[in-house]
């Protein structure tokens, strides 16, 4: 078996793959699988025969399903030593791209003749020329026989085939995405590697999102936040970090010069100068995310010697980074979480010098039960479980992290103070109280947690703030005289649990919380851990759904899982028509309806009888985060949701107006708009548009579910005609593309049950990655464009114009009044409006009448 071939493809000055020769071994046969994103992601099937090793490109992976026949391409054959070979191939060289040992083992025929490895090798090798090549597999991943099955006729094209044995599964085993020798993944891997020239390796890590590139560090940046939950669980889809026990800090460095702030953005330089020195170490301008602990005798995070660090430095000060959020000019937060923390560890890992200040706050995978009892058993704060591909919503409190505490623990205002008793001195108690409804309620009082110097130095702080009247709307009664303060003072506090008035049972006093804003302080609600935890298994994230942006399968996910409170409105309770992309965006498509035992028990179907099929279809129905997540890892890029709701299925929650551009200009698409605009406000009616995402415009008029779906048609029927009417030189009402050529096509027979289209804020499998996106109706003018909206740009604008969609949901016009009141015939027919020509494309006046639309009473009124 000659290399010749596998050594002229490479320059091995240029790339790290091994330049081999023939290397024979006393050892049992080996193989190897090895993942490559390279133009296209695969597996390299390798088995070693006669000192290299045969190899085929397998481009769906594995099974471990005997009912699946994946596709294997014959390709060069490989050395041996190629079999240890993990890291990058540099772009340009041929099979650029990233590898991972995926799986690895022995093997042997699956019937052996003899029992020495020369007789091993020359019974496959007489397998191999038949082309039917029976193997037994001894792998970490790959286990059991396999079967390798020439096509005749196909070239290098083969079949691996799963046998049927004791490891046989209908499990996706390409789920598992680690390598066995590094445990990194693809994309662990390309970040090990690009952070040796971090300039460059922060490009790449955003090319996937398009980045935005800023000249200068973000300023007064609101850190994430986390939502509580009730208890600790095990996902794969997750990973579990501790939770520090001390003050939240966003680091800058920028130019050699380091700033820290608080999470309300006021500054630590001067309190955690020691970290500030540290940081001065990093040779790159970096934004960075985490907790500034002090360290106890024992390792353990003590709040009490961080409040007093400064006056006195006991302890160790530790600052544990645990994001990233910009590098070198690059905004990194659109990247996921484990890719982020990848490229963060490898550029804290390049400087030793600084770790007994600045640590990496590493994770552990998938056994968030485990590492909560460890955490209790250690008596720490508690731990935190963040979704692996969640990106970084700066500002926003997310369920893609989340927070379990070990022990209640709650902010507290500090509003007054009893008189002492006995031997104390200064004070007796604390009087806590909270924010409810902008009003300081009370929550209990704290005489414990305090020593003398505690109680001196707290007495001292809350003098300035004296005043003659209590802060509280009711005054709370109290076991001493009190003094009130003003509510300036926000303590941290230890309880066991909420008594049924409000108070906080058996209260610790923590610490002071100069971070944190008095305004700030309410009651923190605890969420279920079911809430927020997805029952859907995850697979093959890292697969290229655009190549040119670099956009994954995981980037599609993350991105319904963080647009999911805007779009998941309008797509809750409704039927759903599955577009599935496995290929990506420029791959093949294909619409799936029926479920009908191809959905797991946990999925909603709604049952609906099709004439033209003669069958009852049983459609996915969009219930939660998890279904809409569901859909996503199916490979749905975009969403297709029905018009009407299960509850009442022929009656659509709103009329659509299509603008379907064919073989004519986006401006062409907006003057339409624009006149369907003018149409709209002639009747009297409130529309909302939307890019499509593609090519169109969609106008939503909200119905509030009192109309048939018969009776929308009619309604966009009318609409369209009177637009057509304005402007027939570049409109059509032609359904036939052929008839219709360069003409904006008015199509209102979008509105029948089952029929459906993209959702607004659904990705569009589209270049760019657009999503269909509301606008005002000043944005619809010449100059517009779908590509301005994409995965991207979506989630600025929804910061700075929120939902203008909210209005489609809501009660919905009144048709008969809009024709009773906004049709004046007399002055369509001044306006030179054949209404003859307009009833004869379509309306159907007796189904009209039979629905309950009097259109002689509209005629009487409007005098004609």
């Amino acid at each position: 078996m000659s290399l010749t071939k596998y050594n002229k493809k490479r320059r091995f000055d240029e790339t790290s793959e091994p330049e081999g020769t023939s290397v024979k071994t006393s050892e049992p046969l080996r193989f190897v699988v090895q993942k490559h994103a390279a133009s296209h992601l695969h597996y390299d099937f390798r088995l070693e025969l006669r000192g290299t090793l045969k190899s085929w490109a397998v481009p769906k992976g594995p099974s471990l399903n005997p009912a699946d026949k994946r596709l294997a391409m014959l390709v060069e054959d490989h050395p041996f030593e190629y079999r240890t070979f993990e890291g990058i191939i540099p772009e340009g060289n041929y099979g650029g791209g990233t590898v991972i040992i995926w799986d690895e083992g022995t093997f042997e025929p699956l019937e052996p003749t003899g029992t020495t490895k020369e007789e091993h090798e020359k019974q496959l090798m007489a397998m191999l020329k038949k082309g039917d090549l029976k193997v037994v597999l001894r792998g970490k991943k790959l286990k059991g026989a396999y079967a390798l099955v020439h096509m005749k006729d196909k070239g290098n094209a083969w079949l691996l085939i799963k046998k049927a044995d004791k490891y046989a599964s209908e499990t996706d085993v390409t789920i598992k995405t680690k390598s066995v020798v590094s445990k990194l993944t693809i994309e662990q891997m390309s970040k090990k590697h690009d952070v040796e020239t971090p300039k460059s390796a922060a490009k790449k890590t955003v090319v996937k999102k398009s980045a935005k590139k800023k000249s200068l560090a973000p300023k007064n940046i609101k850190p994430m936040l986390a939502t509580l939950t009730d208890s600790a669980f095990d996902s794969s889809e997750w990973v579990y970090e501790l939770k520090w026990d001390g003050y939240r800090t966003i680091a800058t460095v920028e130019g050699g010069t380091v700033h820290l702030e608080s999470r309300n953005n006021l500054s630590f330089d001067e309190k955690f100068a020691v970290v500030a020195k540290a940081l001065t170490s990093l040779k790159h301008d970096v934004v960075l995310d985490g907790e500034v602990v002090v360290l106890d005798d024992h390792g353990r995070p003590s709040f009490q010697m961080l409040q007093s660090y400064v006056k006195h430095p006991e302890g160790q000060i530790v600052y544990y980074v645990f994001d990233l959020l910009w590098i070198d000019g690059v905004d990194v937060t659109q990247q996921t979480l484990l890719e982020r923390k990848a490229l963060l560890k490898d550029v804290l890992d390049r400087y030793p010098s600084i770790r007994d200040v600045v640590r990496y706050s590493d994770h552990v995978e998938e056994q968030g039960k485990a590492f909560f009892e460890l955490a209790e058993k250690q008596e720490l704060e508690g731990i935190m479980a963040k979704r692996a591909h969640s990106t970084y919503a700066i500002g926003y409190r997310s369920k893609s992290w989340l927070k379990i505490k070990t022990h209640k623990r709650q902010e507290a205002i500090i509003a007054g103070y009893t008189q002492a008793r006995g031997s104390r001195s200064h004070f007796g108690a604390l009087i806590l109280g909270m924010y409810k409804d902008d009003k300081l309620v009370h929550i209990g009082h704290t005489g414990t947690g305090f020593d003398a110097d505690l109680l001196k130095s707290l007495h001292n702080k809350l003098q300035p703030l004296r005043v003659a009247k209590s802060p509280f709307t009711e005054v709370p009664k109290t076991n001493q005289p009190a003094t009130w303060v003003k509510p300036k003072l926000v303590a941290e506090i230890k309880f066991q649990e909420w008594t049924a008035d409000g108070h906080m049972r058996q209260p610790v006093f923590i610490g002071l919380r100069e971070d944190k804003s008095p305004k700030e302080v309410t009651k923190e609600s605890t969420m279920s851990v079911k809430k927020v935890t997805t029952k859907v298994t995850l697979t093959n994230l890292d697969k290229l759904y655009w190549k040119k942006e670099k956009i994954t399968k995981g980037d599609v996910i993350s991105y319904y899982d963080a647009i999911a409170p805007y779009i998941l409105p309008y797509m809750k309770d409704r039927p759903q028509s599955l577009n599935r992309t496995p290929d990506g965006a420029s791959g093949m498509n294909f619409y799936q309806k029926d479920m009908t035992g191809k959905a797991p028990d946990w999925i909603t179907l709604h049952a609906d009888y099709s004439e033209s099929n003669s069958k009852t279809i049983n459609y996915m129905v969009c219930t939660d985060k998890d279904s809409l997540l569901y859909m996503a890892n199916a490979g749905c890029i975009e969403m297709n949701p029905w018009h009407s709701r299960t509850k009442k299925p022929e009656n659509p929650d709103y009329c659509v107006v299509d603008l379907d551009p064919h073989e004519i200009g986006f401006d062409k698409v907006v003057e339409t708009a624009i006149v369907v605009h003018d149409v709209l406000t002639d009747l009297g009616i409130e529309g909302y548009p939307k890019t499509s995402g593609a090519t169109g415009i969609h106008i939503y008029i909200p119905l509030g579910a009192k109309y048939t779906f018969e009776q929308s048609k009619q309604l966009a029927h009318i609409i369209v005609s009177l637009v057509h009417e304005r402007i027939p030189a570049i409109t059509s009402l032609e359904r036939s593309p052929a008839k219709r050529r360069c003409k904006v096509y008015l199509d209102f027979l979008q509105n029948r049950q089952s029929q459906t289209l993209a959702c607004v804020y659904s990705l569009r499998p589209k270049p760019g990655a657009t999503v269909s996106t509301p606008l005002h109706w000043d944005e619809v003018v010449k100059g517009l464009s779908p590509s301005q909206f994409t995965i991207t740009t979506i989630f600025d604008r929804l910061d700075e114009v929120g939902d203008l969609f909210g209005a489609v949901l809501k009660k919905g016009i009144n048709i008969s009044a809009v024709l009773k009141k906004g049709i004046n015939i007399s002055a369509v027919l001044k306006k030179g409006i054949n209404i003859s020509t307009v009833l004869k494309k379509g309306i159907n006046i007796s189904t009209v009448l039979k629905k309950g639309i009097n259109i002689s009473t509209v005629l009487k009124k409007a005098g004609g």
